[in-house]
Order: C-alpha cells, then sequence, then structure tokens
C-alpha cells in the first residue's frame, strides 16, 4: 500500500501529460497527445489511494489536423458518441520509486483491466506552500479489445495502423 498523505489530491492539469504512441505502417511510430485531461487521487489510511481521471476525446493533438479529424471520426475513437476516455485504478502499489497501478480503462464504452507501471515521484511542498504528489506510468493495450479497429492492409502486408498503443501518463496532483 502506498503511503499517501490522506486527502483528496487534484489533477494539476499544467503540470500533467498524457500521450500515446503507435505503430504506423509497421515501420516507424505516431505520437499524440490529449490536452484536455482531469482527474483525482483520494487516499484514505488503510487503504490504497483511488485515481480516477478522464481525458477528452475532441483535445487529441498529433500535429496534424487531418489525422485527428480522422481519430475523432467513427473510423476510430467516435468522439461525437463517446467523448470521454476514463480510468478508474482498483490498486496503487508503491516500492520504492516503483509503482503498479491496476485499474478499469473506458474507451469508445468498452471498459478492460489495465495495468500502469512506471516511477512514483512521492511528495513535495512547492514555493507556494502547496502539497503535489507525482507519478510517471505507462501501459500498452490493444485498441481492438476498445472497438478501435480501422486500419488498412498495405501491398507490402504491413497494416496502417498498428494494434498496440502506447500510453504514457505523466501525472502531477495538488492537495485540495
Amino acid at each position: 500500500m502506498a503511503v499517501i498523505t490522506p486527502g483528496t489530491w487534484n489533477l494539476d492539469g499544467m503540470h500533467s501529460h498524457v500521450n500515446f504512441s503507435v505503430r504506423h505502417a509497421g515501420i516507424s511510430k505516431v505520437r499524440g497527445e490529449f490536452t484536455d485531461v482531469s482527474g483525482k487521487l483520494t487516499s484514505t489510511e488503510g487503504a490504497d489511494p483511488v485515481v480516477e481521471a478522464s481525458v477528452e476525446i475532441d483535445s487529441i493533438d498529433t500535429g496534424v489536423a487531418d489525422r485527428d479529424g480522422h481519430l475523432k471520426s467513427a473510423d476510430f475513437f467516435d468522439s461525437e458518441n463517446f467523448g470521454q476516455m476514463t480510468f478508474k485504478s482498483t490498486s496503487f502499489k508503491v516500492d520504492g520509486e516503483d509503482l503498479t497501478m491496476e485499474g478499469e480503462l473506458t474507451i469508445k464504452g468498452e471498459t478492460r483491466p489495465v495495468t500502469f507501471t512506471g516511477e512514483f515521484g512521492g511528495e513535495t511542498k512547492d514555493q507556494y506552500g502547496n502539497n503535489r504528489l507525482g507519478a510517471s506510468v505507462s501501459t500498452k493495450i490493444s485498441r481492438k479489445d476498445f472497438g478501435i479497429t480501422w486500419s488498412a492492409t498495405l501491398e507490402t502486408g504491413n497494416v496502417l495502423v498498428g494494434d498496440a498503443v502506447t500510453i504514457n501518463l505523466d501525472a502531477e496532483f495538488v492537495a485540495a
């Protein structure tokens, strides 16, 4: 069980990032991020902290407006019908700086268990006296598990969009 000061911690969007990468044409990776993220971490004595977060799908940014529009369409995220991606942790374990966080990820109406692993940065007090905590974690999912199946087979046999997606979270929370 992680030892985190009890209370509610709000995600600091200015110091948090959600990004992803996926194989393109079998030869390279395309990267992107979601710029509108909200969340909180709730810690109580004797229990694992609980992290709840949501991402606005329309905030996707890959640096290419046409690609972003396609990703928002029904071929991929279908943001008109599924405007948010959500996560709620079920387990939060810290061993030194190593963090393992399990939970339920919902994308496009499909909920699946995922495990994020990475680094727990700990707690600190900032220059204004605010209590903060941070972590950097990642996971790999199958986009097809979440009903995101669009792709095309290329002449070489490679697929245009790979199935495996790596999700990286750099999260900083501020005590409420």
